[in-house]
């Protein structure tokens, strides 16, 4: 089947999905490959649950003429959202970096939304996957397309970007994410800039903080549009920044004040208003967003349990953002501070080195107490009374099933693999 007329099949169906648990009446059902499973196999159960087309690539579990195989799903999946990109014709933000990639999203996504139809990437399906689907969920209503990229090594951004075809795109930051499959830091900047390349050699525009010299240096003859806390010729300017837990900003002498905990927050704060007042935002309403939104899933949450106060910042980690985090976490005016910090992942050969500068870092915090969990954690373990190492999740709940907190600032920090988050459970 041409790739126009599988369009015109997809338009006509009122879902779609690859999942058989969330078939609806009339959907189509992409049916894909992966390590441990063959969507193949449910072809047959996603047209008995109401999938009016399933697209398969293997020719045994080819059914009647509601089935339409292909080479391969996967990559019909990705080509069939390219051109539905191209269809709409709608304006598409690409965002990537090394952390805040989510918050910052759902921060423009909740600016913008104040005045145009949004769509953008949910959750954190921002891979070979999520990002075709995202594409597919926009729209002829759709006005504006938000789409969150990540990657794990090289091409995969130019990749995405080819897919996705944005007309803007955003870099958050370069930090040490993913160095195992990105080959170290520089790595990380090489694999992160494909996005400018993209950008740059389709004559589009990316939005810089020109606080971030890194940026700075590699959108040099890029199209752009500029924000900045200590530049004021920037096109948006931040006054003053603050935050006591919670992260406030000043924009043309107007204070906003968010829900997000860290100074690290500011950036992601800064970007949505700059972008907001691209698209021509109000400044009132900009300010309505930013202060409305509240943090969800483990990213920078502020709550209480019993006395205690907790900074849940569980969803992941590197070497980066546990850095920042952490002196955050240190400079709170607060009396009583607690720890748990988790192993961060994918780090290869610099895994013993990244664990150990975080634990020397730390040695002149006497008066906070610090929980370490994981084995990468473990194999750097140092003697001193306020350090306490467990080398498994299990090792810590023992300990903590016998402790009772009580008016205590808690953070609880690591990578998403794990799931820190069982923490609040046992406090």
């Amino acid at each position: 089947m041409e790739l126009q007329q599988l369009h015109k099949l997809f338009l006509s169906c009122d879902s779609f999905t690859t999942d058989t648990r969330k078939i609806q009446k009339n959907a189509l059902f992409f049916a894909l490959q992966g390590d441990r499973f063959d969507a193949n196999t449910f072809a047959e159960e996603a047209l008995h649950k109401g999938a009016s087309f399933v697209i398969i690539d293997n020719p045994e579990y080819f059914i009647d003429d509601r089935t339409i195989l292909v080479t391969d799903t996967l990559k019909t999946l990705q080509d069939l959202a390219k051109f539905h990109r191209n269809y709409l014709k709608l304006p598409v933000i690409a965002l990537t970096g090394s952390n805040g990639k989510t918050t910052t999203k759902e921060l423009i996504n909740a600016v913008l939304g104040e005045k145009y139809n949004v769509k953008a990437t949910i959750g954190n399906l921002n891979n070979h996957i999520g990002v075709p689907l995202t594409l597919l969920s926009f729209d002829q209503s759709t006005e504006i397309g938000i789409v969150e990229m990540g990657a794990n090594h090289q091409k995969e951004i130019e990749f995405l970007c080819e897919i996705a075809q944005p007309d803007y795109g955003y870099i958050t930051n370069f930090g040490k994410a993913h160095l195992e499959g990105f080959g170290g830091f520089e790595g990380v900047i090489k694999g992160k800039s494909e996005m400018y390349h993209f950008l740059k050699s389709h004559s589009k525009k990316v939005f810089i903080n020109l606080d971030d010299s890194i940026q700075v240096e590699k959108c040099v003859s890029i199209a752009n549009y500029t924000f900045s806390n200590k530049d004021q010729n920037a096109a948006v300017f931040i006054s003053n920044i603050e935050a006591n837990p919670f992260v406030s900003v000043t924009y043309k002498q107007a204070e906003i004040e968010s829900h997000l905990v860290g100074i690290y927050n500011a950036t992601n704060i800064i970007a949505a208003i700059a972008i907001g007042h691209y698209f021509k935002v109000s400044d009132a309403l900009i300010k309505k967003a930013i202060e409305n939104y509240n943090p969800t899933n483990n990213r920078s949450q502020l709550s209480e349990k019993d006395s205690n106060h907790l900074i849940l910042d569980a969803y992941n980690a590197n070497p980066s953002s546990m850095k920042v985090a952490l002196e955050n976490f240190i400079q709170l005016n607060e009396p009583n501070k607690i720890a748990f910090l988790g192993d961060m992942f994918e780090l290869g050969a610099e895994s013993f080195a990244e664990h150990k500068a975080i634990i020397e870092s730390l040695k002149k915090e006497t008066t906070i107490s610090f929980y370490f969990i994981g084995l990468e954690f473990y194999k750097c373990k140092v003697i001193r009374e306020n350090f306490n190492f467990f080398a498994t999740f299990e090792d810590l709940k023992e300990v903590l099933s016998a402790t009772k907190f009580e008016h205590k600032y808690i953070l609880i920090k690591g990578s998403r693999g794990m799931a820190l988050e069982r923490i609040v459970a046992l406090l």
